[in-house]
């Protein structure tokens, strides 16, 4: 459910409530029972998941520990393919 702000009028007392989409807005404050207003403010952000925050943002320490990985599986993949080229080779007459 949403969370809406609202600010009173006669008092300026902001408060915010918790509330159905099809709740009617609230008139009055809950101090002084003056007219009430809804204010309208960046909504607070939440994320659920596993996993986003490790893929989504750069990390200096995963990047380069990434990068050494792609080294050393290159440079293992290139000794087996030397290998395969050699026994090829040796293979022949």
């Amino acid at each position: 459910m949403p969370i809406y702000e609202y600010e009173c009028e006669v008092c300026n007392h902001r408060f915010e409530v918790i509330q159905k989409i099809s709740d009617r807005p609230i008139k009055k404050c809950v101090l002084c029972q003056g007219k009430v207003s809804k204010v309208f403010s960046a909504p607070g952000l939440l994320f659920k998941g596993s996993g986003w925050y490790v893929t989504d943002y750069a990390n200096p320490e995963r990047k380069k520990a990434a990068e050494a990985d792609k080294k050393a599986a290159s440079a293992e993949s290139g000794g087996v393919k030397a290998e395969s080229k050699e026994s090829k080779k040796s293979g022949t007459p």
